[in-house]
């Protein structure tokens, strides 16, 4: 089909007010051919018109793949997913580029936010069934060869701990190390680079935690799903198209304080709600969590530094509480093939100026520095 019937195609449906449901594209795709299309051409242009009108078009049976964690779109002919086995080209392909435009356009007024030429680029989150899509995209001049469509797939992380011990994300011994973790309460966080399994290994050890706990868990969009029967979970609400009703994580942290949570959660911090998570966490919940991206555990101090600013606490009160707060890192990392393991435990130490991490566990063995570990968790 090309572009111009598509657009006789979405007029028609827009002036009669009807739904783009199978059967209205259909009659839509009828009456615009004028009876000039074959039985299969038909059921072909309300397939075509169908993806055009509704959900996420082309890039559907994409996101339904459970191996897939990405979908990135960098041309009308150029379309990418990332999962378990790295970065592949797929064979979808849109009309050109003002069927991209379309379908982030779309995808971006689904999920609550303004993209045109006024608003060349959109972050949002998308409901979908089993779970959530981020939706970024970016609209020429700004990426000048033409619209780039990402897609993030965030589904319910389940695994257990055993699970990731099968899979190889962790040996025996490191799976030991992580249940005395969570047995002895020490609060920790799990760091790692995008895609690292930083999600995953995080809900893996709250299923570990004691039925008896109760846990209060803050996020942006509701990926941790622990096998625990007290696991609450507390999800962020972005603005609507005119800028109002959003809930943010700080708001969220200072809410789950007053659920009585024995261990707080926050899924992922990002700016200036690790102030509020700080702050928490040395109130006496004991044994809290919550994941970060950063390169290794020896640049958790700066990250959170950096971060904390934007909540207004200055870098010695920071250093002060997260060495009150956090006793221990747990560092993943992706490597090019698509494997995720556990590379890292550190204990976090005060100096007299800063806070700096101490390597316990390495690449599957314990260092020379176990003692500080086992001082931790005596």
């Amino acid at each position: 089909m090309t572009t111009e019937f598509v657009e006789r195609v979405r007029n028609r449906l827009a002036g009669e007010s009807r739904p783009a449901d199978p059967v209205a594209v259909a009659e839509a795709v009828r009456a615009e051919a004028g009876g000039t299309l074959s039985h299969d051409a038909v059921l072909d242009a309300v397939r075509q018109a169908h993806h055009e009108f509704v959900g996420a078009g082309p890039l559907a049976p994409l996101l339904e793949d459970p191996t897939v964690t990405d979908v990135l779109v960098t041309a009308p002919d150029q379309t990418w997913t990332d999962g378990d086995s790295g970065l592949t080209r797929t064979d979808v392909r849109f009309a050109d580029e003002e069927a991209v435009r379309r379908l982030a356009q779309r995808l971006a007024l689904a999920a609550g936010r303004r993209l045109d030429d006024a608003q060349p680029y959109v972050d949002g989150w998308l409901p979908v069934p089993g779970g959530h899509v981020r939706v970024h995209a970016v609209l020429p001049p700004i990426a000048p060869n033409g619209t780039c469509l990402s897609l993030r797939v965030l589904r319910p992380a389940t695994h257990t701990l055993d699970t990731l011990t099968s899979l190889g994300v962790v040996n025996e011994e490191g799976a030991e190390i992580l249940r005395s973790i969570i047995t002895r309460r020490l609060a920790f966080l799990v760091t790692g680079g995008t895609g690292a399994g930083k999600t995953t290994l995080l809900s893996a050890l709250l299923a570990e935690v004691s039925p008896r706990e109760r846990i209060i868990c803050v996020e942006d969009a509701g990926e941790l799903r622990p096998a625990h029967p007290q696991f609450v979970s507390l999800v962020a609400r972005p603005a609507n198209v005119e800028g109002a009703g959003a809930v943010e994580l700080p708001e969220l942290v200072r809410q789950a304080l007053r659920m009585r949570p024995d261990r707080l959660v926050v899924g992922e911090v990002r700016g200036a709600e690790v102030c509020s998570l700080l702050n928490a966490l040395n109130t006496g919940h004991d044994g809290g969590a919550c994941t970060l991206h950063a390169n290794s555990p020896s640049e958790v101090p700066a990250r959170l530094e950096a971060l904390a600013s934007l909540g207004g606490l200055t870098g010695d009160a920071l250093h002060s509480q997260l060495a009150a707060a956090i006793r221990v890192v747990l560092h993943l990392r992706r490597d090019p093939t698509g494997v995720r393991r556990l590379t890292e435990i550190a204990t976090l130490h005060r100096t007299t100026a800063t806070t700096h991490t101490t390597p316990i566990w390495r690449d599957g063995h314990w260092t020379p520095y176990r003692p500080l570990f086992e001082e931790a968790t005596a």
